[in-house]
């Protein structure tokens, strides 16, 4: 009776063990596809820029790192600099959340003493109430890599880039770089203060303005115009225009009254007159202005 009860189900036993292991090796054979070279991760979970990099500009030897990327790796984080372009991190983890992000976008360069100082890449991704942006500084190296990163500010990060392109002397000056129209402003505008014409605040503003046209600095945002803020806003309603007609209408008497205690004449002209105005002759001895003799004729 048990033998031919363990015939009868032993097929369909070992046929369910079958699939349940096959099931369970399945479940171990897929591939781990979060964290680290993702290929799978969505579209709203990838890079994006808030804006466009400026344009390349500054030493013109420079401009050859343009499309060109150095990655430098510290502890689990890889950073990527990308000149005149970005600066990106990304965690090098098999987290489900592993960090990747913008550092910074290339905005403009920080000038001092007629040289070029550092690159600055600003807006970079959302952080606090702020964007993160990074200051990468040029030094003379015998390759062109990426050698440190830091982070001594919150959301801050100051990069160390060396490379053979500047390590002559002259290399990253301005004033070479400009045209010889701006070449000349500059001359003027050093003229000027050193002859005390204008001051330090006008001198660095004017400096600014010609390195914004040069492309070097980022145009600042101008504030809006004092005219502007302080204009009235429009009438929402004839109700409204009547109001504010009236107000005028009694500031103006008030003002007239004012100037009729203190006995000052005005007139008012509120139409042209119909009648032509016939011209009348000049007379002779005072066509000249008080103190100009003019031509004496030789008598």
């Amino acid at each position: 009776m048990l033998c031919t009860f363990i015939g009868r189900y032993l097929p369909w036993l070992a046929c369910l063990v079958s699939v349940v292991f096959a099931g369970k090796m399945k479940i171990v054979e897929e591939p781990n596809t979060f964290g680290l070279n993702n290929p799978l991760l969505a579209q709203s979970n990838q890079l994006r820029a808030r804006v466009s990099p400026s344009p390349v500009s500054g030493p013109p030897h420079l401009a050859r790192l343009a499309g060109k990327c150095f990655s430098y790796t510290e502890a689990m984080y890889k950073f990527d600099f990308c000149p005149f372009h970005n600066v990106t991190q990304h965690e090098q983890s098999f987290r489900w959340n592993a960090y990747s992000g913008i550092l910074g976008i290339w905005q403009e360069w920080e000038i001092q003493n007629n040289t070029f100082i550092a690159m600055w890449m600003r807006e970079g991704d959302s952080c606090g109430n702020k964007n993160r942006q990074s200051k990468v500084l040029l030094t003379c190296g015998n390759s062109s890599r990426l050698v440190r990163v830091s982070e001594p500010q919150t959301c801050l990060y100051l990069l160390v880039f060396e490379t053979p392109l500047v390590c002559h002397a002259h290399s990253l000056l301005v004033y070479p770089v400009l045209s010889e129209r701006l070449r000349k402003e500059w001359d003027e505008i050093e003229q000027n203060r050193y002859e005390d014409l204008i001051t330090e605040q006008g001198y660095n503003k004017m400096l600014r303005g010609l390195f914004e046209e040069a492309g070097f600095l980022k145009l600042a945002e101008q504030p809006q115009r004092q005219e502007e803020q302080s204009q009235s806003p429009k009438h929402q309603s004839l109700d409204q225009c009547k109001e504010d007609f009236e107000k005028q209408h009694l500031e103006i008497e008030r003002l007239r009254s004012l100037l009729t205690q203190h006995n000052i004449s005005y007139s008012v002209e509120t139409e042209r007159p119909n009648t032509p105005v016939t011209p009348q002759p000049l007379v002779q001895q005072n066509r000249h202005l008080r103190g100009d003799p003019g031509i004496i004729p030789n008598l």
